[in-house]
Formats: structure tokens, C-alpha cells, sequence
């Protein structure tokens, strides 16, 4: 077959693709044949403008393995196969990382004259990268009712760990699969996360056990290289995972000792930003490009919905956190008074309360700035973070703080308001009034904090008695 002529009656950026076949049925190597002048143009920009293994200027080889010319691509050889070999026709959207673009694909099966290959035409036309082109995919009808469901399910009014376990829940079922996750990263804490996780009776996945190590961290952070910039990895057989073993040996003794045989991989990456992977493993091979339609866009929405999520999280921080000290404001102290002090609310009897104010706060922010006053502010919040442990601290007013202590006693309590004024002698100019209740001695908590508020100023008076310089002058 003269594929050259056949070819250049082309105008688009057109190739022809052979895919050597397996006797079980598979595949083998998958080369470019031959194309036209404007899709070879592309091969020099694919390949950054040099051969890959020799750093000389590209030049196209007739029948070379793609590889020669972009990184191994399981995506890309699973649509070759599907066209070349089941003699399907394929229209859709490639989507890489690695590219600034996107990829429309019109792939058309093709007779050769060699039986030990299939061949294919491979057009390619070049979109603007945009998350609507996951729209322009031909979808079944059962694919879109299937994303639907999960769309609807994430605009239920629930708790977000809720919904995301119901929809871990659903893609499991979906994929037939031993179990599903969603997989969150933190690169400020070097940790993973498992937002939501959903294993079918008796799976024997381990795997995910410890997503909160440090090397497990590591070992995610070498999937995207591993990925190649595709938007997806799909292991089903041992092929696949021949394929992690000569790219990442690493994780594939992690998989293999987890018991993971098939894996479907989704970044996790809205509006750019990367926040994780969505997975199936050991999931139903017989489904496959199904499973995947469904995850592409599932895996959209999810993202989406992640990071508004995150997004109103820190708004709420923003909103219950003093920005000049790091702990909590007064917006956050009302909220937690006001739930305390609720109609039917009891608070546990061994909570303790102490309020506590900067001594001379005025008389530094008039003699010496306020940017000496505010590090007065930040030592002093520092000190109480270091003292009242595992309890909440608030900033109330200017130079008020208020703790509340869990499990605690009024021993306890004298004790750690002795060790904030120890504390502050290491400070120039920090210096501490306090008093303090415990809930159990009125009951109510309105009640405590009116209790220890009168203390602090009994406190305050006598330290202003005592060294009146600190007191402000009119």
C-alpha cells in the first residue's frame, strides 16, 4: 500500500498509525507510517524540536514508534488499538497537561495489506484549552444520567464528607471496583489525605493505609511524572503495569504489595490548580471506556465542587481568625458563647474560663508605636498558645484574650495563669492581668464569664497599684 499517496490527498494534520497486533489479542508496538507535511510540522514541536534520545534537530522517520516523538501514552494506545485493531471510529477530545492546547481526534480505520498490523488514520485539529471541551465528547445516554446523579448529589444540602462518601460510594458501584478514593494533597504539611474512601465487602486493598506517611507523600508526588502530562491513567493488565514497573519500579512494588492489578487515575485539577487524584481499583476491564467517560466528567465536577469547598473553608477561617495574633477572634468567641449559652445547651462542668489583658498595652502604643504594641500582642498570644495547650483562645477586644479550658480545675487553672506571668518576664514590656471561673461554681455560662471578668480587673488594679508607670496617663 502506497500510504504516502493515500496520505498527502489529505489536508488536514493527518497521519496513518499502525498497530502491530498480539496474538491473544492485544497489541504491540504502535508506529507512525507516514503524514502530511503539516501533521509532521508537529512533530518537531512535540518533541520540543529535538530527538528525544540523540538532542539533534528532529527529523521524521517513516514507520518510527510514535515514542520517538512524544512520551508513552497508554490513553493514546488505547484509542490506536480501539481503531486500528477493533476497527472502531473514534471521535473525541485529547486533553495533556504537557500541551497548551487541547486535541480534537478523528480516527478512521483503515485495510492494509500486512495482517500483522491494523491501520488507522490519525486527524488531529487543535482547540483552545478550556474545561467546556469536556463537553463537546460523544457520551451515552447512561454515561450523562450517571454524571447527573453525581452533580445533584453535590448540590444536596449536607455536610461535604457527607456528599463526597455517598459519591465515593456511587463511582465504586459504578466501576465495579475492590475501592474508590478521593486523594487530597497537602505540600504545605507533606501529607496525603483520604477525603472519602468507599471498599467493597472482603477487599483486600491495604494500599491506603497509610496515606498520612511521609513516603507515601513522596510516592504520589512521582505520579504526575509518571503520567506524562495525560489526563488519565488506566492500568487493566499486566501490559499496564509492565509499564509502571519500567517508569516508576517504586510505585509498583507499592501496588503490587497493596494487591491493586487495575487502576483508573484522575488528577484532581480545577482552574488549574492540583489538589489530588480520584481512583478505582481492580475495577470491571469489560466496562472500561465506559468507567472512564463517567470519571472524566465526574472527576470535573468534584474537583470543582473540592475546591469551592476549600474556598468557603477559608473564608470561614479568615472569618473566625485575629490576623495579627493567629488565634481566635471575637466573631468566633460569640459563636461559641452563643452555642454554649443555647436553651437546652450544657456545657461540661470541668470547662474553665480565664480572661486575660495586656497590662500597659496603651502607655507602649503611645510612648512607642503601634508596631511595638502589636509585637506586644503577638509574644503575649504566643505565650498563652504555649501554656493553654489544646484549648481555645480568643482575642475579644484590643488587648483582651479569653481561654477556654477543657477538663480542668481551679488548681489547674492558677497554676497556668501563674506560668503566662512567669513567662512574660522573658518578654520586654509583656505583661499579664487575669481572672478566672469554673462553669461548675454558677452553672451558667454568662454567668462564668462575668465572674472571671471582675477577677481581671481586681488583678489588673493591683498590678497598676503596684507599678503605676504602666498605667496610661491622660
Amino acid at each position: 500500500m502506497d500510504w504516502k499517496s493515500f496520505i498527502d490527498r489529505f489536508e488536514s494534520m493527518t497521519c496513518v498509525l499502525s498497530v502491530e497486533k498480539k496474538p491473544d489479542g492485544g497489541y504491540g508496538t504502535i508506529h507512525i507510517v507516514t503524514g502530511t507535511e503539516s501533521y509532521i510540522n508537529t512533530i518537531a514541536l512535540a518533541a520540543g524540536g529535538v530527538d528525544l534520545d540523540t538532542d539533534k534537530k528532529v527529523e521524521f522517520v517513516p514507520n518510527s514508534e510514535y515514542t520517538r516523538y512524544i512520551p508513552k501514552d497508554l490513553n493514546f494506545e488505547d484509542v490506536c488499538y480501539q481503531c486500528a485493531v477493533l476497527k472502531q471510529p473514534i471521535h473525541n477530545i485529547l486533553r495533556a497537561s504537557r500541551y497548551p492546547f487541547d486535541i480534537m481526534v478523528i480516527m478512521m480505520p483503515l485495510a492494509g495489506d500486512d495482517e500483522r498490523y491494523g491501520y488507522c488514520t490519525f486527524t488531529q485539529v487543535f482547540l483552545p484549552k478550556s474545561d467546556d471541551n469536556l463537553l463537546a465528547q460523544n457520551i451515552s445516554q447512561q454515561t450523562a444520567l450517571e454524571v447527573i446523579n453525581t452533580c445533584i448529589k453535590l448540590r444536596e444540602d449536607k455536610p461535604f464528607d457527607e456528599i463526597m462518601q455517598e459519591v465515593i460510594e456511587d463511582i465504586r458501584g459504578i466501576c465495579d471496583a475492590d475501592y474508590c478514593s478521593v486523594l487530597l494533597l497537602d505540600d504545605s504539611q507533606r501529607r496525603c489525605q483520604s477525603l472519602s474512601e468507599a471498599r467493597a465487602p472482603e477487599s483486600g486493598i491495604v494500599w491506603q493505609t497509610k496515606v498520612e506517611d511521609d513516603d507515601f507523600y513522596d510516592l504520589v508526588q512521582t505520579w504526575r511524572e509518571t503520567m506524562a502530562g495525560s489526563y488519565c491513567l488506566v492500568i487493566r493488565d499486566e501490559r499496564d503495569m509492565e509499564f509502571i514497573r519500567e517508569q516508576n519500579p517504586k510505585w509498583y512494588r507499592s501496588l503490587t504489595e497493596a494487591g491493586v492489578k487495575r487502576l483508573v487515575l484522575f488528577p484532581l485539577i480545577p482552574r488549574g490548580q492540583f489538589l489530588g487524584y480520584i481512583m478505582a481499583v481492580n475495577f470491571d476491564t469489560e466496562n472500561t471506556q465506559h468507567i472512564k467517560d463517567t470519571l472524566e466528567l465526574t472527576t470535573y465536577f468534584i474537583a470543582s465542587e473540592i475546591a469551592n469547598n476549600r474556598f468557603i473553608d477559608q473564608l470561614k477561617t479568615l472569618n473566625m481568625t485575629d490576623m495579627l495574633t493567629g488565634v481566635m477572634n471575637q466573631n468566633a468567641m460569640n459563636a461559641r458563647i452563643d452555642a454554649l449559652g443555647e436553651a437546652g445547651a450544657k456545657a461540661p462542668c470541668s470547662m474553665g474560663i480565664v480572661f486575660v489583658d495586656m497590662n500597659g498595652l496603651k502607655n507602649i502604643n503611645d510612648n512607642q508605636g503601634h508596631m511595638a504594641g502589636d509585637q506586644m500582642l503577638k509574644n503575649a498570644a504566643m505565650i498563652l498558645q504555649s501554656t493553654f495547650l489544646g484549648d481555645d483562645i480568643y482575642r475579644v477586644g484590643g488587648d483582651e484574650f479569653l481561654v477556654l479550658l477543657r477538663d480542668t480545675d481551679e488548681a489547674d487553672m492558677r497554676r497556668k495563669i501563674a506560668d503566662i506571668k512567669k513567662k512574660a518576664g522573658l518578654f520586654e514590656n509583656v505583661s499579664f492581668a487575669a481572672g478566672y471561673c469554673l462553669l461548675n461554681r454558677v452553672g451558667d455560662i454568662r454567668e462564668a464569664l462575668s465572674e472571671a471578668d471582675a477577677r481581671m480587673y481586681e488583678d489588673k488594679e493591683n498590678c497598676y497599684r503596684m507599678h503605676p508607670e504602666m498605667k496610661r496617663r491622660a
